[in-house]
């Protein structure tokens, strides 16, 4: 993801607030004695924030900032954590070995940063009970997670019976 940054003819504002090419501050100068200035040094004027009044131009040399910039938006990229969404199937009538087991896994898994998803899976006719007996048999779940947890959706019907998203708590 690139930036565009206009350089020296195609700057439009008529007044700059330029910083050198050591980092200092220049103070607000007219667009040709800003362009004199990067001229005699050699060096390109780059506006880098447009949307400030009055703009900044910095001068410094274009490939030299355009790899800087690169640069920096790569960091910010590796540092940056895509979040999974991990799920977890139980039934109305799973039993309670089998949901420690559960429990633990989403455990691990809000633990490394992602959200959960648990499905309650309703079969045939099990659709068609009471919703607060199957909110019921959800929490049976959230009570067993030994982690700090978060409701990021909170329970609604799904074509496949009951679903309900969390993630890591405080």
């Amino acid at each position: 993801m690139s930036t565009y940054f206009r350089i020296n003819k195609h700057i439009r504002s008529p007044e700059l607030r330029v910083i050198d090419a050591t980092g200092k501050n220049i103070g607000v100068v007219s667009l040709q004695d800003a362009l004199k200035l990067a001229d005699e040094s050699g060096l390109d004027l780059i506006e880098i924030s447009p949307g400030a009044v009055p703009p900044i131009a910095k001068i410094a040399d274009y490939g030299k900032f355009q790899y800087e910039q690169n640069k920096k938006q790569k960091e910010i990229k590796s540092k940056a954590k895509d979040i999974e969404i991990k799920t977890i199937q139980i039934k109305v009538g799973t039993g309670e070995h089998d949901l420690e087991l559960k429990a633990k896994k989403t455990s691990e898994w809000l633990t490394e940063g992602n959200r959960v998803k648990i499905d309650l899976f309703l079969p045939g006719r099990t659709k068609y009970m009471d919703i607060k007996f199957l909110k019921e048999r959800m929490e049976r779940i959230l009570k067993l997670l030994t982690v700090p947890y978060l409701i990021a959706d909170s329970a609604k019907k799904s074509l496949k019976g009951l679903t309900i998203v969390i993630e890591k708590g405080k």
